[in-house]
C-alpha cells in the first residue's frame, strides 16, 4: 500500500472552532466529547494526534473497538484491497465472496463444538442491534417472554438492550446478583459470595411464587465493562451454563466488548471453558468499522425469513477489515499477549494503591482494566467496609490524565472506574508509559482540591 505524506494539522484556532460548533450543533446526549474535548485528526496504532498537535496515548480505543489500534496496515490494505477490486459496497444480505471470507475466519476462532453446530445473523450496525436479535431469537425459539440479566450490566441504547442494562422498566426482565469482590451485593465476595449469587439465581428461578416470567434465555457478560470492569468468576460462569442448561433457558453470551482477544482468550467465554447458546459480537469483529452479529446453535433457528432484517447487514469494508483483524490476531498470539501483558499492568497498577489511597480496588482480565476511585477519608456506608465511591475526584483523575497526554474512560454504576481498553498491539513501553502516567495523575489529582458529594447519595 502506498504511503502518502499526512496532511498538516489545522491552526489551533480551526481546532477550538470545531469544538465550538460541535457544542452548538450536536445534541445534549453526546458523552464523550463533553469529557474528551479533543479533535483527532491523525492516528496510528496507541497514539492519537489532535488539531491542536498534541499527542495522546488512547487506552479507549473507540471502546474495545479498535484491537489492532487506530489504522492498522493489514486493516488498511483489506479495505483498499475491496475498493480496488470494484466491488459493490452495499450488498443488503447478498453472499459475496468477502462475506464468506469473513464467516470462514470467524467460524474458525470460535469452540469448535460450538461451530460446529451454529448459524450466524448478520444485524443491524451496532452492538446493541445484535442484542436485540438475540433477544427475539430465543423468544422465538422458546415461546417465552421473560429475560434473566444482571446488574450492572450494560448491552446497549435500545429499548431491549436498555431494560437488560437496568436502564428502563421491562416486567419481563428479572434482574439477578453479579457476584464481585470489591462491592460483593452480600457483602461476602470471594468464592462464597460466588456461590450465594448462584444459589440465589437457582432458587429464584426454582420457585413457583418467586414471580420471575418464564424465562426465553439468560444474557451476561463474562467481564462487565461500562459496568466498572467487573470479571465473572469461571467456576460461577460454569454454574450459570448448568443452571441454564437444566432448565433448557438459552444462555446469551455479550461478547461486544469482549471479543477478540481482549481478556487474554479469543473469547472470554473460554476462560471457564464454557458454550454458549448465543454469542453477541460487535466491535472488534468490523476491524474499526461498524459490523454486529449474532452466533448461535442452529436448534434456536427457528424464526422465518425476515423475522429479523436490516439495511446495512451486508458492510463489506467492514467484514474485509474484520477477517483481516480476526486472522492478524489469532495468527499472532495476540490474546495470549493480552493476558501477560494485562497481569503485568495489573500488578504495577495495584502496586499503586499502597502510595495512593484514593484508589479502592484494581481489577480486570487481560487488557481490559479498572481502577476503582474512592473517598478514603469517608465512612463506609451501609453493609460493607469499603470506602465510598467518588466521583468528582474520579472525573479529576480522567482529566489530570487527558492533560498528560493519556485518553481513559470512566465506567461503573458512579462512573468511579478508570478503565483502561489499550489495543491488543500495546508494546512493553507503552504499557510502561500508560501506567506511569495515570500514577502522575492519580498523585495530582490527590492534591488538587475537589467537591466532595455527601456519601448518602452514593448508595
Amino acid at each position: 500500500m502506498a504511503v502518502t505524506e499526512p496532511a498538516p494539522a489545522p491552526p489551533l484556532a480551526a481546532h477550538e472552532g470545531i469544538l465550538r460548533r460541535q457544542s452548538l450543533r450536536e445534541s445534549a446526549a453526546r458523552t464523550y466529547a463533553r469529557s474528551l474535548p479533543i479533535v483527532p485528526v491523525r492516528a496510528r496504532g496507541l497514539t492519537i494526534e489532535g488539531a491542536d498537535g498534541r499527542r495522546y496515548l488512547d487506552c479507549l480505543s473507540g471502546a474495545g473497538t479498535l484491537a489492532l489500534g487506530h489504522n492498522h496496515p493489514v486493516v488498511l490494505e483489506a479495505i483498499k484491497r475491496v475498493l480496488d477490486s470494484g466491488a459493490p459496497l452495499h450488498v443488503l444480505d447478498l453472499a459475496t465472496p468477502v462475506k464468506d471470507a469473513f464467516v470462514t475466519e470467524l467460524f474458525s476462532t470460535l469452540p469448535r463444538d460450538f461451530a460446529d453446530n451454529a448459524r450466524v445473523q448478520f444485524c443491524g450496525p451496532a452492538g446493541t442491534d445484535a442484542v436485540e436479535a438475540a433477544f427475539k431469537l430465543v423468544r422465538a425459539a422458546t415461546g417465552r417472554s421473560g429475560l434473566l440479566a444482571f446488574t450492572g450490566a450494560y448491552h446497549g441504547m435500545t429499548a431491549g438492550a436498555l431494560a437488560a442494562s437496568g436502564g428502563a422498566e421491562d416486567v419481563r426482565v428479572t434482574r439477578l446478583p453479579f457476584p464481585q469482590d470489591y462491592r460483593c451485593p452480600f457483602g461476602i465476595g470471594g468464592e462464597a459470595g460466588a456461590r450465594t449469587a448462584a444459589h440465589w439465581t437457582e432458587n429464584l428461578l426454582d420457585d413457583p411464587k418467586s414471580g420471575t416470567p418464564a424465562p426465553a434465555g439468560m444474557i451476561l457478560e463474562p467481564v462487565q465493562g461500562e459496568g466498572g470492569v467487573n470479571p465473572a468468576p469461571d467456576g460461577w460462569m460454569r454454574r450459570m451454563r448448568e443452571i441454564t442448561e437444566t432448565r433448557s433457558i438459552p444462555l446469551i453470551a455479550d461478547e461486544v466488548q469482549t471479543g477478540v482477544g481482549r481478556t487474554g482468550a479469543f473469547w472470554a467465554v473460554g476462560h471457564s471453558g464454557i458454550v454458549p447458546d448465543v454469542m453477541v459480537l460487535s466491535k472488534a469483529i468490523g476491524g474499526s468499522l461498524p459490523l454486529a452479529v449474532i452466533v448461535y446453535r442452529s436448534e434456536l433457528d427457528t424464526w422465518q425469513p425476515g423475522a429479523h432484517a436490516g439495511t446495512f447487514r451486508g458492510n463489506q469494508l467492514a467484514m474485509a477489515a474484520g477477517t483481516a483483524t480476526l486472522a492478524y490476531v489469532r495468527e499472532n498470539g495476540l490474546a495470549e499477549r493480552a493476558g501477560v501483558l494485562g497481569a503485568r499492568m495489573l500488578a504495577s497498577l495495584r502496586s499503586l494503591a499502597a502510595d495512593h489511597p484514593c484508589v479502592g480496588d484494581v481489577r480486570g482480565r487481560g487488557l481490559m482494566i479498572g481502577v476503582e476511585i474512592v473517598d478514603p477519608e469517608a465512612r463506609p456506608q451501609g453493609t460493607g467496609t469499603e470506602p465510598p465511591p467518588d466521583p468528582v475526584l474520579a472525573a479529576t483523575v480522567q482529566q489530570e490524565c487527558l492533560s498528560r497526554g493519556l485518553i481513559v474512560e470512566l465506567g461503573g454504576r458512579y462512573s468511579t472506574v478508570v478503565r483502561l481498553l489499550p489495543p491488543l498491539t500495546l508494546t512493553d513501553e507503552q504499557a510502561t508509559a500508560v501506567v506511569d502516567r495515570l500514577a502522575d495523575a492519580l498523585a495530582a489529582a490527590e492534591r488538587s482540591p475537589h467537591r466532595r458529594l455527601p456519601t448518602g447519595s452514593l448508595r
